[in-house]
């Protein structure tokens, strides 16, 4: 398969500075691209590679315009990354072939679910009774919605995705455990993407939410009667603890942890490996975790943290004598 650079600028937009009947026959990063291929150049620290680049062209900002044009073809626009996200769409688009069978024969789908004609759902998928499963929303190989979930439009959930197993939830007695049924669902938006592996928890007795636009990596786990706002997005790993309430346009990156019952604004950034411990309402980017060091170099410095709170105690002490005495 091959498409002219013409024709993906035609599609796309952007300013094309070489010849448009340049046949691009693959994608491929600055550093491994050959001459059939378009690569992009997304962030100044990468421009290095640009010279020594093999690509047939390279997407770029204008201010990297004059040093791509001295290696060969460049579509110059505002935002280059976001430019090769869709260039990425397209070509997906002209390699895909025509759906055989929307609902796979291996499928198991009960007979009191709602499946919307354009939805997909591929190979051992199961959907239980009063599940929904929203128009152009796909299903991949393994996908498990549990009974009366409900998943919005155009949705993509990758293999292995488990919606509406029941929550965490057991009482104690006597030293043994008692379960609490879990009598909520899931409910999620439009237009979220969800990763191979990932859970997410029926309710307690409220649903779980996820908001339209949210994206979940692999491995996320997702506890009872979570909120998750719009468009917010969590890497790999990710585990957020029943009933916390994450808001709109937030970032997890992988490994972070959120514990239960703690709130997120909107905009707030956890780094990665974080353990968020307390609710956060001030948009901004966080980070909680001990650096990495050699063995002997962390324990000293865990050891001098466990002292911090007898210190901190001796130094008010201190500033209490010091103020009572007074200017000499």
């Amino acid at each position: 398969m091959a498409l002219r650079l013409g024709a993906i600028v035609e599609a796309l937009g952007g300013e094309l500075h070489g010849d448009p009947d340049t046949l691009i026959v693959t994608l491929a990063p600055l550093e491994t691209a050959g001459p059939e291929a378009l690569s992009f150049l997304s962030h100044p620290k990468y421009q290095g590679l640009l010279a020594a680049s093999k690509a047939a062209c390279v997407i770029v900002g204008p201010d990297h315009q004059a040093q791509a044009s001295l290696r060969g073809a460049c579509i110059v626009v505002g935002e280059p990354y976001l430019y090769f996200s869709r260039v990425t769409r397209l070509w997906k688009s002209a390699l895909e072939r025509p759906v055989r069978d929307r609902i796979h024969p291996s499928a198991v789908i009960d007979p009191e679910a709602r499946v919307h004609a354009s939805a997909i759902v591929g190979a051992l998928c199961v959907i239980e009774r009063g599940a929904t499963i929203g128009a152009n929303t796909e299903l991949r190989s393994r996908v498990t919605v549990a009974e009366g979930c409900h998943i919005g439009e155009r949705c993509l959930l990758h293999p292995g995705v488990v919606i509406g197993a029941d929550g965490f939830g057991f009482a104690p007695n006597n030293g043994v455990w008692e379960k609490i049924e879990q009598l909520g669902a899931v409910r999620i938006g439009h237009d979220v993407e969800i990763g191979a592996n990932t859970c997410i928890d029926r309710g307690a007795l409220q649903d779980t939410l996820i908001a339209d636009g949210v994206k979940l990596d692999n491995l996320v786990q997702i506890g009872h009667n979570v909120q998750i706002g719009a468009h917010s997005a969590l890497a790999g790993c990710v585990g957020v603890a029943g009933s916390a309430r994450i808001g709109a346009h937030c970032t997890l990156g992988g490994g972070a942890i959120v514990l239960g019952h703690l709130e997120l604004a909107d905009h707030v950034h956890i780094s990665a490996a974080s353990v968020v411990t307390r609710s956060i309402r001030k948009p901004g980017h966080y980070t909680g975790f001990f650096p990495i060091d050699d063995n002997l170099g962390w324990e000293k410095n865990a050891a001098s943290l466990k002292q911090l709170n007898r210190l901190r105690e001796r130094v008010r002490s201190l500033e209490q004598k010091l103020d009572n005495k007074g200017p000499s």
